[in-house]
């Protein structure tokens, strides 16, 4: 429980730190990337409260652990699916820390700064369903990310690639639209845009609906299947290593 109120303070902290630098940027640059100041002050707000619901920083799986202690190989031989189960834990994962590390760095910048709210019930089901979707996304990074272990025996190095993935090619730093000429046309392409992009212009009414929930799904069942795959080879791997 502490480490959640650490977590939602240190987000509110960096919150309003991202904002202030965000307000400077759109103060010299008014409508740049078709946002104006609240708009920017907005999207700040809301990308620091994915951080935590899809562990924008990587981890959030306990799969690398047990790869390592060999744990992973009761795992894999239990008749529920491994990607299923740890799903269904990292969806429980992140309902808690959107309620307890998300929502609490939204009010406070809502108080200091005023911020967006979507205007009708439409555009708040718009939004949570990117929402999930876009949780799926990174689930299903995260999910690779952590089978990696299998082969490399130890994950820092791809955790560390990962992370500087995800924060570039995101928007968590700042809006892809702004990326110039085919920087930004490519980082709007990547399963990236589609955990933090896409939602926050849901959110923000800057994105067409159906295109973005396309989107955001393609890129689901992309990884998703990927990490099938993964799966099934590890499960291969173990056998043949315990044979």
């Amino acid at each position: 429980m502490w480490a959640a109120v650490a977590g939602a303070f240190t987000n509110s902290v960096f919150g309003i730190l991202r904002a202030y630098v965000l307000i400077a940027l759109w103060q010299a640059r008014p409508g740049l990337a078709g946002y104006d100041v609240i708009d920017a002050v907005t999207f700040c707000f809301i990308t620091q409260a994915f951080i935590g619901p899809m562990q924008l920083f990587g981890g959030g799986l306990t799969i690398p652990e047990r790869i390592r202690s060999g744990d992973i190989a009761l795992d894999l031989v239990r008749p529920a699916s491994l990607q299923a189960c740890s799903l269904a834990e990292d969806l429980g994962r992140a309902a808690y820390l959107l309620l307890v590390r998300g929502i609490p760095p939204t009010m406070l910048g809502a108080l200091m700064f005023g911020i967006v709210f979507p205007t009708g019930a439409g555009q708040w089901a718009a939004f949570l369903a990117s929402f999930l979707l876009a949780v799926l996304v990174s689930f299903a990074w995260r999910y690779l990310v952590a089978l990696s272990v299998c082969w490399l025996t130890d994950d820092r190095g791809i955790a560390t690639v990962s992370l500087v993935l995800t924060t570039f090619f995101s928007g968590m730093m700042v809006p892809l639209s702004i990326f110039p000429g085919w920087l930004g046309d490519l980082a709007s392409a990547l399963p990236w845009a589609a955990m933090v992009q896409v939602p926050a212009d849901v959110y923000l009414g800057k994105a067409d609906l159906a295109d973005a929930l396309a989107f955001q799904a393609l890129w689901a069942a992309v990884l998703l299947g990927l990490g099938a795959l993964a799966t099934h080879a590890i499960r291969h791997k173990v056998v043949i290593q315990g044979g």
